[in-house]
């Protein structure tokens, strides 16, 4: 049993190294886009899978952002998102920051850590995506 007082394994993402400007550039690419080049090579099935997914919820953004998707809908569609999002990421980036969110440390995800990550960032893309669309008004209630 893993105690759950003690720090898990550091991990080192591929850009950890690269210089500052360009590691926070990656960093967003790595909190916007859930799986890296190569991941799924075993896994074709899933590949496709989350591609089609990512497509889908684009659509319903697309939909929602042209005033033909009421609010309801679009929130499921992007809880079933997040709800693959969390095996995906588990896969292909099984890591979260240890410490502030400026700092640079990471470490290996538990099942939980990747629930709590994936469900409270997608919860502020979300809030700032339908406030946008409010303040367009593109809303449908």
């Amino acid at each position: 049993m893993v105690d759950p007082r003690m720090p898990s394994e550091p991990v080192t993402p591929a850009f950890a190294g690269r210089a500052p400007m360009s590691r926070w550039v990656a960093e967003a690419g790595e909190h916007l886009w859930p799986w890296h080049r190569g991941a799924f090579a075993e896994h074709r099935l899933m590949h496709t899978l989350a591609l089609v997914a990512a497509l889908a919820v684009s659509i319903v953004w697309g939909l929602a952002a042209a005033g033909e998707l009421a609010s309801g809908m679009v929130i499921g569609w992007w809880f079933g998102w997040s709800l693959l999002e969390i095996p995906v990421r588990l896969k292909t980036k099984p890591y979260v920051k240890e410490g502030p969110w400026w700092g640079a440390r990471f470490r290996r995800a538990s099942v939980m850590d990747m629930v709590c990550y994936v469900l409270f960032k997608n919860l502020l893309v979300g809030a700032v995506l339908f406030l946008t669309l409010k303040a367009l008004g593109r809303l449908v209630a």
